[in-house]
């Protein structure tokens, strides 16, 4: 039986819903609406989910705490055993194999109440829906079912010390000896790998080809041997991010995810993915509200009435300003979605979401700060000083997930149909572009094989 307290609630796995999904996971929409999914959620959520706290700061969830990773994972496996998770991932996988609709239903009545949202991107919204698009039957079948029972946590192992933007131009490489891949070089930026099972790592298998066509895509478990992991301070003092060095790390041919030297095609798929995430519009999502305290939107409304600024007309301005700027984002995650859905926008339409994240959060936090003022440095205003520390991580939203530049690029490319952009090193064979050797690599992941 459930607690009587709903707020009460615990994550024993006796203390679950004993209706399961045993049978309520393979309804489709042939046999089950979506108001009367939509009413089920609701009964189901009030009898085995908490309600989040009113005040964020007591969210027991935080990215960086190892505690909040395994809490997360027991989340997730009393909604599959639910039968609410993966809602559109495909049956035979695990999911419930339903469309955008049911997902968005179970999102409207499960907002309130504590859900494992930080295991979406990337762990679900990424990297499962990369292997359900490029991955082996066995991957899908080993990997997404693991993820959405809760027993798996999948992440991004992408950008490198040296690289920058230029995710094409990575030089941890995986060399072939003896029926082997040997996975040598180093990652960076990796979100919540201290706390996953596998990766999705890049590498160059292929020096004698241009950059894009020697690429590899590997999934790689993150407790071997042979990978030191290493957790990064922020300004803000999160732990969140991690740095990865692998040394003779040794993979089987079942690691490669779509194909030797095919790698930058399943990166573009899982940038698309990622964009799509990072903006708010992937199906693969579920849930929404408040991760954590660190996660909380600034509220505008409530700053103005805590500053006192009210009857500031400038004031309530700059606070209408954000609210409209999010108002369209929202709007235009729902747009993006059904016009790739049905072809009216390419697949690189993802990069729209992106950039109007990156530009709406900005825009937001440096209005968050005018409103503030001094009050976001010392004094007692609680959203107020907030408002002072989302500005330290203010430049994470145009970073993670490509930059806004990149996302400028690509619509201006692959969308607009602009010129590409010159490239000194297109189509010239990798081992012949010049590198700069000093920027945190060893030797050993940058030189070519011999």
């Amino acid at each position: 039986m459930p607690p009587k307290n709903s707020n009460e609630k615990g994550l024993d796995p006796e203390m679950a819903d004993p209706q399961s999904n045993v049978t309520e996971s393979t309804m489709t929409k042939d046999t089950e609406t979506v108001a009367e999914f939509r009413a089920r959620a609701r009964t189901w959520l009030a009898a085995n989910m908490a309600r989040v706290p009113k005040n964020p700061a007591d969210l027991p969830i935080h990215r960086d705490d190892e505690a909040s990773w395994a809490r997360v994972r027991q989340l997730q496996r009393r909604l599959f055993d639910g039968g609410f998770a993966g809602i559109c991932f495909p049956r035979e996988y695990g999911g419930l194999g339903l469309d955008y609709a049911y997902q968005k239903a179970f999102d409207a009545e499960s907002e309130g109440y504590e859900l494992p949202l930080i295991l979406n991107a990337p762990s679900f919204a990424i990297c499962c829906a990369t292997l359900l698009d490029t991955g082996s039957e066995e991957q899908k079948k080993m990997h997404i079912g693991a993820a959405l029972r809760g027993d798996e946590v999948l992440v991004q192992l992408l950008s490198e010390p040296s690289g920058g933007s230029d995710l094409a131009g990575v030089i941890t490489r995986a060399d072939r000896r003896e029926n082997k891949w040997v996975l040598n070089g180093a990652k960076i930026w990796s979100s919540g790998a201290f706390a996953a099972d596998y990766g999705l790592c890049l590498a160059r298998t292929n020096w004698d080809v241009p950059k894009h066509e020697g690429l590899t895509m590997f999934l790689v478990p993150i407790n071997h041997p042979g990978i030191t992991l290493r957790r990064i301070k922020q300004v803000n003092g999160s732990l969140e991010f991690c740095e990865e060095f692998f040394d003779n790390v040794e993979l089987g041919d079942d690691a490669v995810v779509g194909g030797v030297d095919n790698g930058w095609a399943v990166a573009s798929r899982q940038l698309f993915h990622e964009r799509r995430a990072v903006g708010k519009g992937s199906e693969f999502c579920s849930g929404v509200g408040i991760e954590n305290f660190d996660s909380k939107p600034a509220d505008l409304v409530e700053l103005v009435n805590e500053t006192g600024q009210a009857g500031n007309e400038r004031v309530r301005e700059l606070a209408g300003r954000g609210l409209v700027h999010r108002a369209v984002r929202d709007q235009l995650a729902d747009h993006v979605y059904h016009a790739v859905l049905d072809g009216s926008l390419p697949q690189a339409g993802g990069s729209l979401l992106r950039l109007c994240l990156g530009v709406t959060e900005s825009l937001v936090s440096d209005i968050a700060l005018a409103i503030a003022g001094t009050a976001s440095v010392v004094g007692n205003s609680t959203e107020a000083f907030t408002a002072g520390q989302r500005y330290l991580s203010r430049q994470g939203d145009s970073i993670g997930g490509g930059t806004t530049e990149i996302a400028r690029n690509i619509i201006g490319e692959r969308i607009l149909n602009f010129p590409r952009e010159y490239a000194a090193d297109r189509g010239i064979p990798f081992n012949e572009v010049r590198k700069n050797r000093g920027h945190g690599t060893s030797s050993q992941s940058e030189a070519p094989p011999t």
